[in-house]
């Protein structure tokens, strides 16, 4: 071995993050270097000395540079202490409550890592996952300068606001005179004007008064404030809306193709309200022309207009549990808009014409004036495709064949999508019914049918065509990516799931998706099942918009887009617009750099509103499942144990709700956590708590506040009720 190799051998240990600074003895021994060769590891430590790529600390310890700053975001533990990712580093760093500075959760934040005093603590830390430590030393970008939360009138010339999000852990101080004579028990917007520091709290104004505390709907109101979602649209908007037509007009039927007279209907769930999709089919010797119509949203939202700039800034509708935000005023997504049966409509119509092998042989696009026949739901059309329900039949005698036809070209697109790999999550989505207060009265899994997977086949075949064709045409475009997993993930996945006796193939760094979907094939039915697929879906990387076409992993694609729901996102929006330019051969040079300057942006802007839009209708679904539970507290449930750590197991009950088992709360033993089998296990008794097992616990504690559940196992498991849940 040279004495380069050598020195990149050493760079190489000191880039490890279980990496401990050691003096050059520990290192010769931690390197197994012979006495001989003592005097060659010593030069190599002075040459990179030298060169600045290592350091050494006064007591004689190397490492790598201790004052290189780094770039990440932070996120807030809730406890004071929080955790730094930065792209391209392995593992995040740890930021101790004394080293935060001013960062708060989420914001871009520049840090110094260094070496902690205590060795010990250094090796718990490693233990745990994180073995590096930093200091925040700049704030580069705050996340956000609003905070929702309780006013608290503390003096007659001050308050404070208690934030509702429990990664905040400071209250914010409000001047008498910024607290716009909010009260007691107030729900507010603060504008925060002062970060403050390590001896002063954040310092705001009041904005907003939501309304007090226990008022329905502020509840709901308040996570949609705090992540920055506006409820109403800006008056040059509302302005807008006014002017838009509410039934067609003569001109908008000129150049598009009248398709009326084509058999075809909507199918949605029973409460949908914005209707953008509509399907047809028909039979062509031995091929099916399936004909995919998507509201023609881009005739009234014109680029750059105070519709679609705000359309843009939302990115997407948001349907928290009790209500929708929509993207567009309801004069759009409910309206004209929405493709109600028998009326007339603007639609971008995609044909594909579908062999007898489920492959799409040809395609076009065109736009068109359509009307549907009926708007049916989920539940209407399973019951004429699945249990053939004579009297469901008799009451649409006009398009009960043609639906028995689309479930059969849905099972060929299908079978077709998952001979090449694609991975199929069927998670259960969670059904709440509330009453006019916005409570919980009920919480049960939504599930899939066959009419669902119908309209998702269908509107995936689409979404793939378009993608395609606009890929090879060079055209500026928006794609829907999906990139590989993380690796790391995946193996750490493949080492668990050998505990069950499955096991999945890896070509170096990389897997194929046909191994996982083999995987959730084989655990269809299981009692692992749940808990499998919710560790596979974890290792996903998260799917996002691109103006570069990279393929969707889940999906085993090489090009995919979202053409299907112009009404409720905008990059379906988008892509309307380049596919119109398009068709009327409007796209030329000027037009496509146009496209290529903005598309990034959009991209963007879109993959960020999207995550805002999911994280406020998780938090609403963690905030009304806890409501629900707190009506529960006392009752016995049997459900599977979805989580294991270190301090206690979680545990999924089947109506979808999750809470915790806290360790402490385990008696008759001492319960230590093995993360190789994710298991707790009893020191005494060898009692073992590990994923998938199915337990019986008790509702004990609701904390609203924290939304979180907490249970207690059961004791006595004979005398349960199978029926209280």
């Amino acid at each position: 071995m040279d004495l380069n190799e050598r020195k990149n051998k050493i760079l190489a240990l000191f880039s490890d993050p279980a990496y401990v600074p050691m003096k050059e003895k520990e290192l010769a021994v931690m390197m197994q270097v012979s006495p001989e060769d003592r005097p060659v590891l010593k030069q190599c430590l002075e040459e990179l000395l030298a060169d600045g790529a290592i350091s050494v600390s006064k007591r004689g310890k190397y490492q790598l540079p201790t004052q290189r700053t780094l770039e990440g975001i932070f996120a807030a533990s809730g406890h004071g202490y929080g955790f730094v990712s930065v792209e391209g580093e392995v593992g995040d760093f740890f930021i101790s409550e004394k080293n935060t500075g001013t960062a708060l959760h989420g914001d871009r934040v520049r840090i110094e890592p260094y070496e902690p005093v205590y060795r010990k603590y250094q090796k718990k830390m490693r233990q745990g996952g994180r073995s590096r430590e930093a200091v925040v030393v700049d704030v580069i970008e705050r996340a956000t300068d609003i905070v929702v939360g309780t006013y608290d009138a503390a003096r007659n010339h001050y308050g404070f606001v208690i934030p509702d999000s429990t990664r905040i852990d400071r209250d914010i101080f409000i001047p008498i005179e910024d607290s716009m004579g909010a009260v007691d028990g107030h729900k507010v917007v603060v504008k925060l004007t002062d970060y403050g520091d390590d001896r002063r709290s954040p310092q705001g104004r009041i904005v907003e008064i939501l309304g007090h505390a226990g008022d329905p709907g502020i509840d709901v109101l308040s996570i949609m404030k705090a992540y920055g979602m506006e409820t109403q649209f800006p008056e040059n908007v509302k302005a807008q809306s006014e002017r838009i037509p509410r039934e067609l007009t003569k001109d908008d039927y000129k150049g598009r193709t009248d398709i009326r007279d084509l058999l075809m209907v909507t199918i949605d769930g029973e409460d949908t309200k914005d209707i953008d999709d509509a399907v047809s089919l028909e039979k062509s010797g031995d091929d099916y022309e399936l004909g995919v119509h998507i509201a023609d949203v881009t005739h009234y939202v014109t680029e750059n207009s105070a519709i679609d700039k705000e359309a843009l800034s939302r990115g997407t509708s948001c349907y928290p549990a009790d209500r929708v935000i929509p993207m567009l005023p309801q004069v759009l997504s409910n309206g004209i808009c929405s493709l109600n049966e028998q009326v007339d409509r603007l639609a971008l119509s995609c044909f594909m014409t579908i062999s007898p092998k489920g492959e799409i042989i040809d395609h076009r696009f065109e736009t068109t004036v359509i009307r549907t026949a009926h708007r049916m739901t989920y539940t209407e059309v399973n019951a004429i495709i699945t249990d053939h329900d004579e009297a469901m039949i008799d009451k649409y005698p006009d398009v009960s064949d043609m639906l028995l036809m689309m479930h059969e070209v849905a099972l060929l697109l299908r079978s077709r999508r998952k001979n090449r790999g694609s991975i199929d999550f069927d998670m259960p989505e969670t059904k709440m019914e509330l009453d006019e207060n916005g409570h919980p009265l009920s919480i049960h899994p939504y599930e899939r049918n066959n009419a669902t997977r119908l309209i998702e086949d269908f509107m995936l075949a689409a979404n793939e065509t378009v993608a395609e064709h606009f890929f090879w045409a060079d055209i500026p475009f928006v794609y829907r990516i999906h990139e590989n997993p993380d690796m790391d993930r995946i193996r750490k996945l493949s080492t668990f799931i050998r505990n069950f006796g499955y096991g999945i193939k890896m070509k170096g760094d990389e897997i194929h998706p046909m191994e996982l979907q083999k995987l959730l094939a084989g655990i269809e039915d299981t009692p692992e099942e749940s808990l499998i697929s919710r560790l596979t879906l974890r290792s996903m990387q998260r799917a996002k918009y691109s103006p570069v076409c990279e393929g969707h992993f889940g999906l085993a694609l090489k090009y995919y887009c979202h053409f299907t729901s112009p009404i409720r996102r905008y990059p379906d929006l988008q892509i309307h617009r380049i596919i119109k330019d398009y068709l009327r051969g409007s796209l030329d040079e000027n037009r496509m750099e146009h496209y290529r300057k903005i598309l990034p942006t959009v991209c963007s802007e879109s993959s960020t509103r999207e995550r805002i839009a999911d994280d406020v209708e998780r938090e609403v679904e963690k905030l009304k499942k806890a409501e629900y539970m707190q009506d529960h507290i006392g009752e016995v449930y049997e459900g599977v144990i979805s989580g294991v750590t270190n301090w206690g197991i979680y545990v999924e009950l089947p109506n979808t709700v999750e809470g915790l088992v806290h360790v402490s709360k385990m008696e008759g033993d001492y319960f230590t956590y093995n993360e190789d089998t994710y298991e707790l296990v009893g020191q005494a008794t060898g009692r073992r708590y590990a994923l998938g097992t199915r337990i019986r616990v008790v509702c004990n504690m609701v904390d609203i506040a924290t939304r979180s559940v907490d249970f207690i196992l059961a004791d006595d498991i004979s005398a349960l009720d199978n029926d209280i849940y």
